[in-house]
C-alpha cells in the first residue's frame, strides 16, 4: 500500500509554540510523460494518444479557467482561479488595476460523505510513513 512520507519539524518562529509537527515530503515530481506511461499501462490507448489528450486538456482547462469558469473533472475534483488583492477603503475606491496583485489556482478534490465525514478521492485509505533518512521509520494510519 502506498504512503505519504513525512518529516518532523519544530515551530521555533517568533511567537511560535515550540511544538513538533509533521510535514509531507515529496522526493519526486511525476510529469506528464510519466503519467502518460502509467495510463498506457492501464488501458488500451497508446502513450502518444494519452499525451495528446492530456496536453489538450491542459489548454482547454486554461481557457475555461481564464474565462472565470470552474473546471470540474468527475472523480477528480474542481479547479478554479482566485484573486489576491489589497483592501480599499470603500467599494468606490477599489480599482482592479491598482488593488489586484495576483491570482491563485484553487483545487478541491472530489469527495464523498460517509457517516457524517467527507473522504476526498486522493486521501481515501491513505497512511503516512516517516521519510527515508529520518531518525525513525514509523508507520501511522492517516485520515
Amino acid at each position: 500500500m502506498a504512503a505519504i512520507q513525512y518529516v518532523t519539524y519544530q515551530n521555533n518562529r517568533k511567537n511560535g509554540n515550540g511544538l513538533w509537527y509533521g510535514r509531507a515530503v515529496h522526493p519526486t515530481t511525476v510529469g506528464l510523460e510519466q503519467i502518460a506511461d502509467r495510463v498506457q499501462q492501464n488501458c488500451s490507448m497508446k502513450k502518444s494518444d494519452v499525451m495528446a489528450v492530456l496536453i489538450e486538456m491542459v489548454e482547454t482547462m486554461k481557457y475555461e479557467l481564464q474565462n472565470s469558469n470552474k473546471v470540474q473533472l468527475d472523480g477528480f475534483g474542481t479547479f478554479y482561479i482566485g484573486i489576491r488583492s489589497k483592501g480599499a477603503l470603500s467599494e468606490e475606491k477599489f480599482n482592479a488595476n491598482e488593488y489586484v496583485n495576483g491570482f491563485r489556482v484553487g483545487f478541491l478534490a472530489e469527495g464523498k460523505k460517509q457517516n457524517g465525514k467527507i473522504t476526498r478521492t486522493f486521501t481515501d485509505g491513505l497512511r503516512v510513513i516517516k521519510a527515508v533518512g529520518s531518525k525513525k521509520n514509523e508507520e501511522n494510519d492517516g485520515e
